[in-house]
C-alpha cells in the first residue's frame, strides 16, 4: 500500500493537517466511489463542486481529504492536504500511485479539432505494424495492442490514464499515443504525465459552449505545449497559422508538418481521389488509402512523430502505405452503384474539408446529397454554419437530428435552418428522424451518386434525454442501399 507523503511528491501543498504516513488504498475524486481508506479528492468541476461532498466522503471512509479550500470544521482523525490545484494534484498522485508508468513508456499526446483520432489510430496501428507492443488512449477506444478496452471521453480521467498506462507498461508496451482533448488539458486529466512528444493538427471553432471564447480555446491547446519538458518534441502543423503560437514559450524542440509551407515534413498531393491518395514526399511518390487533403496532413503528422521517434523513414512510408485509418473517418460503402462515405465531421471545418475532398473527386454526372445534424447542448454557433456549408457543397442537403441530448431536436434544426438562404431552400430538405433522413437520401440517389452522411461517425448510438439508443449510421445506410438492390 502506498504511504500518502509519497504520493504526494511534485503536489504544490499550502498546508497539512494529521497523519502523512497514512497508507492509500485508492484515490477517487467521485464521493460515490469513497470506500475504507480512500483518498479523496475534491475538485471544483463544471457542474458539481467536490468540495460540497468532502462530509459524504468522510461519512463514506475516506481518511484522507485533498482540497483547495479546508472545511470550516476539522474533523479529528481525518488527515487534510491544502493544495493549489486540486486537479493537478490527482493527476501527479494518480501518477505517484501508480509508480509513473509515462517514465517507462513513450507517450505522444496528440491535440488539435480535427484530426487527433486519425492521428493517433495510424500510429498506434503503424508500430505494431513494425512490431512493437503499443497503446492507444482515443475517443474510439483504447487499446492495449489489438485488446480493446471501452473509452467513455477523448481522454479518460486523471487516475484512470494513469491505470491504463501503468496496465500498458505491465503487457509489454514501449509506445502510447494519446489524444489530448481541449478539456482534457484545462481540467488537468493529463497532470503527472511524462511527454516524449506533442502534435498540433490544426484548430477551428468548436466547443465555444464550454471554453467561452476563441481566445481561451486556442490557450487549452497551447497548454500543453507549455508544459512539455526540453527533451521531449514539438510536431505543429506548419500551414496552420497557429501552429506557431503552440510553440511561444514551449520548452520542446520545435518541428513542422505542412503542404503549403516550409517545414521538415513536406509533402505535394499527386492525386486525390475517392480511393486514395497519392503524395510526393522527399521525392518519392506514396499511395495511401486514406482520401482527402486533411489526411494528407495526417499522414504527415504520423510521418513525423515515428521518425522523430527514431524510425526509418522509408520503412514508415511502405508500412503507413497499406493503413485504412479510424473507424468512422470517410468509412466507403459502394453498394448498387452507390457510393455512400460516413464521417465524424461535427465542426464546420471538418464538414467543409470532407465536402470539398467529395466534390475534388467527383467526375460530373453524379449527384452529392448529403445528410447532416448537430448536437444537442453543444455551441450554437456553429449549427446554421454547418447547414449553410452542406447546401452550398451538396447538390441535396438533409438536415436531422444527431444527438439532441436534452434539447429538442426541433429547436436545433431551426438554428441549422438559419444559415439556409431563400435560394438554396428547394434543395434542402428538414428530416426530424435520423433514420428516416437516412433512407430518403438512398431513395433520391441514382446509380454513380454519392451519399455523405455526416456527424456520427464511429458512434454507433443516438443520445436523447439522457438515455442512448443504437444508432449507426454505417448500419442503416446499407441496410438500405441493400434494399435498393433487391427491388
Amino acid at each position: 500500500m502506498k504511504v500518502l507523503k509519497d504520493i504526494l511528491y511534485k503536489v504544490s501543498l499550502t498546508s497539512t493537517t494529521g497523519d502523512m504516513e497514512l497508507g492509500v488504498k485508492d484515490i477517487v475524486f467521485d464521493s460515490r466511489q469513497v470506500t475504507e481508506g480512500s483518498a479523496f479528492v475534491a475538485i471544483k468541476g463544471t457542474q458539481v463542486d467536490g468540495h460540497e461532498f468532502i462530509e459524504k466522503a468522510i461519512g463514506l471512509g475516506a481518511q484522507i481529504v485533498v482540497c483547495e479550500q479546508l472545511p470550516e470544521k476539522l474533523i479529528d482523525g481525518i488527515t487534510y492536504v491544502e493544495v493549489v490545484n486540486s486537479a493537478r494534484a490527482l493527476g501527479i498522485m494518480a501518477s505517484n500511485y501508480f509508480d509513473n508508468p509515462s517514465e517507462s513508456i513513450k507517450v505522444v499526446a496528440i491535440t488539435g479539432t480535427n484530426g487527433k483520432t486519425t492521428t493517433a489510430t495510424l500510429l498506434h496501428q503503424l508500430f505494431m505494424r513494425m512490431g512493437y507492443s503499443t497503446g492507444l488512449l482515443s475517443t474510439v477506444e483504447n487499446k492495449i495492442n489489438e485488446t480493446v478496452i471501452h473509452a467513455t471521453h477523448t481522454t479518460p480521467d486523471a487516475v484512470s490514464v494513469q491505470a491504463l498506462l501503468r496496465k500498458m507498461v505491465a503487457e509489454g508496451c514501449t509506445h502510447c499515443f494519446m489524444e489530448a482533448s481541449s478539456h482534457a488539458i484545462v481540467q488537468e486529466r493529463i497532470a503527472g504525465l511524462k511527454l516524449v512528444g506533442a502534435v498540433f493538427t490544426n484548430i477551428s471553432h468548436d466547443h465555444l459552449d464550454y471554453h467561452g471564447t476563441f481566445d481561451e480555446y486556442i490557450k487549452a491547446k497551447k497548454k500543453l505545449f507549455d508544459e512539455l519538458p526540453k527533451d521531449a518534441f514539438a510536431l505543429v502543423n506548419g500551414d496552420d497559422k497557429r501552429g506557431s503560437v503552440m510553440l511561444q514559450n514551449c520548452k520542446a524542440s520545435h518541428q513542422f508538418f505542412a503542404l503549403k509551407s516550409p517545414a521538415e515534413f513536406k509533402a505535394k498531393i499527386i492525386s486525390n481521389t475517392l480511393e486514395g491518395l497519392e503524395l510526393e514526399i522527399n521525392g518519392k511518390l506514396i499511395w495511401f488509402r486514406m482520401i482527402g487533403a486533411f489526411n494528407a496532413y495526417n499522414l504527415l503528422a504520423v510521418l513525423g512523430v515515428t521518425v522523430l521517434l527514431g524510425e526509418e523513414e522509408d520503412e514508415v512510408l511502405r508500412e503507413l502505405s497499406g493503413i485504412r485509418g479510424a473507424k468512422g473517418r470517410f468509412d466507403r460503402i459502394s453498394i448498387a452503384g452507390i457510393t455512400a462515405i460516413v464521417d465524424y465531421a461535427h465542426t464546420p471545418d471538418a464538414l467543409d474539408n470532407v465536402l470539398k475532398t467529395i466534390n475534388g473527386a467527383r467526375t460530373g454526372g453524379e449527384q452529392l446529397i448529403t445528410v447532416v445534424g448537430c448536437g444537442g447542448n453543444r455551441d450554437k454557433t456553429k449549427r446554421p454554419v454547418m447547414a449553410k456549408i452542406a447546401v452550398q457543397e451538396s447538390d441535396k442537403a438533409i438536415l436531422t437530428s444527431d444527438n439532441p441530448r436534452f434539447e429538442e431536436p426541433e429547436e436545433i434544426l431551426k438554428d441549422m435552418q438559419a444559415g439556409v438562404g431563400p435560394s438554396e431552400i428547394r434543395k434542402t430538405l428538414t428530416i426530424v428522424d435520423r433514420r428516416e433522413a437516412i433512407k430518403t437520401a438512398c431513395m433520391l440517389s441514382q446509380k454513380g451518386d454519392i451519399i455523405l452522411i455526416a456527424g456520427k461517425g464511429h458512434e454507433d448510438y443516438q443520445e436523447v434525454k439522457g438515455v442512448k439508443h443504437h444508432f449507426d449510421d454505417t448500419e442503416i445506410v446499407t441496410e438500405f442501399l441493400q434494399q435498393l438492390t433487391q427491388s
